[in-house]
């Protein structure tokens, strides 16, 4: 049985203050906060997702904000650069809006794809295409309009300490097809129209160190939990080190650590956002699972206030 999945279902990364991760990927990039929630292993810490309107797998970016923690490096056994498309045309409106915001981006160009790369407040690496693709955003907040909006992931680039395993573990386990070469990069893609661009660097450099600024692990997208079941036992007869299933409120979860020292975790599409919250009040209220409800006082009182709010 060989198994593939349909892409990206989310990324998670280590920020600073979640006010400025809030004023920057809401008020700036135009996503929706689709859910604030705690991190389940550090519930004094927020876990804030935003993504588009729908919270729909594949446009998901998770964060756990530590407004007092010390600064990672971005390197090998980590996502280098995160990816976000949107439509065709919308290029110069982006690069515009970056620069009222007074962010500094660079244009670049991997096969035959022209980017505006630039950070975010904390020193993520981001980066913005233009891709055709039939999904759309139907979010429009703080003058980022739908025909302009981020549609969700394009990808990502992938920095690993053992590039050539990491490749084997894109097409062999993860079930990704190789599709091109150029320079220090090799293309992967998978099935689905946003999530679906993987860019791995075939050369090493220094290795990552887990702090702000640095993703925490990339997710990929289990069809429902008998999918997720099968992956489990997929990914351990190929030889990699699984955890059990978790909980994680809004999906389940399973994570190995693949040969290049990178995160991976699958993921289930459902039950999505809306279990607990309407789609129409998605991310307005603080969501706690139930061993935490208890505490809601206690953590009300401990968590950063925050609000989404329009920037000028």
């Amino acid at each position: 049985m060989k198994k593939q999945t349909t892409g990206i279902h989310h990324i998670t990364a280590i920020v600073g203050h979640p006010q400025e991760n809030i004023d920057f990927y809401a008020g700036i990039l135009g996503l929706r906060l689709v859910k604030q929630t705690v991190n389940f292993d550090d519930p004094g810490t927020y876990h804030l997702y935003f993504g588009d309107e729908g919270g729909k797998p594949g446009t998901i970016i998770t964060f756990f904000p530590w407004a007092d923690a010390y600064k990672g490096r971005i390197g090998d056994g980590q996502v280098g650069v995160t990816t976000y498309i949107v439509p065709v045309g919308a290029l110069d409106f982006w690069k515009t809006r970056l620069t009222k915001f007074n962010i500094a981006y660079k244009d670049a160009t991997r096969f035959g794809e022209a980017f505006i790369q630039f950070d975010d407040p904390h020193g993520l690496h981001l980066e913005i295409v233009e891709r055709e693709s039939s999904e759309k955003n139907s979010w429009s907040f703080g003058g980022v309009t739908k025909d302009v909006a981020i549609k969700g992931f394009g990808g990502a680039i992938l920095y690993s300490s053992k590039p050539k395993e990491t490749a084997t573990t894109l097409t062999d386990v993860m079930g990704l097809e190789m599709v091109a070469q150029e320079g220090d990069y090799t293309r992967f893609k998978a099935t689905a129209e946003i999530g679906n661009i993987i860019d791995l660097k075939m050369t090493t450099d220094v290795r990552g160190t887990m702090g702000v600024g640095t993703v925490h692990h990339i997710a990929w997208r289990a069809n429902d939990d008998k999918d997720h079941i099968e992956w489990q036992k997929y990914a351990i007869s190929k030889g990699q080190h699984v955890t059990e299933v978790k909980d994680r409120n809004y999906f389940n979860a399973i994570y190995f650590r693949e040969s290049g020292e990178i995160l991976f975790e699958i993921a289930t599409d459902p039950p999505g956002f809306t279990h607990d919250e309407t789609a129409e009040t998605m991310g307005s209220n603080l969501k706690l699972p139930a061993q935490y409800e208890q505490y809601r006082e206690r953590l009300e009182n401990k968590l950063i206030p925050i609000e989404v709010r329009p920037l000028d």
